[in-house]
């Protein structure tokens, strides 16, 4: 699979979310900001991500994914661009 796969999956699977996909064959790092995860365990933003590319894990297509999970506020104060002391 190419990255841009990847993210296609992921929006048409998950409303109002910004994936950011790197990666190459079935090793994948996925960092999606959006909304939905507002008020979500860790584990339950994971989750979500994981049941989004079950199919798709479940068949080899993709073996190992790392998953960065994060909430517009969050990914505003992450990001370098960011008016952070």
């Amino acid at each position: 699979m190419q990255p841009d796969e990847v993210k296609r999956l992921l929006e048409a699977r998950i409303e109002g979310c910004e994936f950011h996909i790197q990666g190459e064959g079935c090793n994948f790092q996925v960092t999606a900001i959006g909304g939905v995860f507002e008020g979500m365990s860790p584990v339950k933003r994971q989750q979500l991500i994981y049941a989004a590319l079950s199919e798709e894990i479940a068949s080899g297509a993709l073996h190992a994914i790392t998953i960065r999970t994060l909430t517009p506020a969050q990914w505003a104060e992450a990001s370098p661009d960011s008016d952070r002391a």
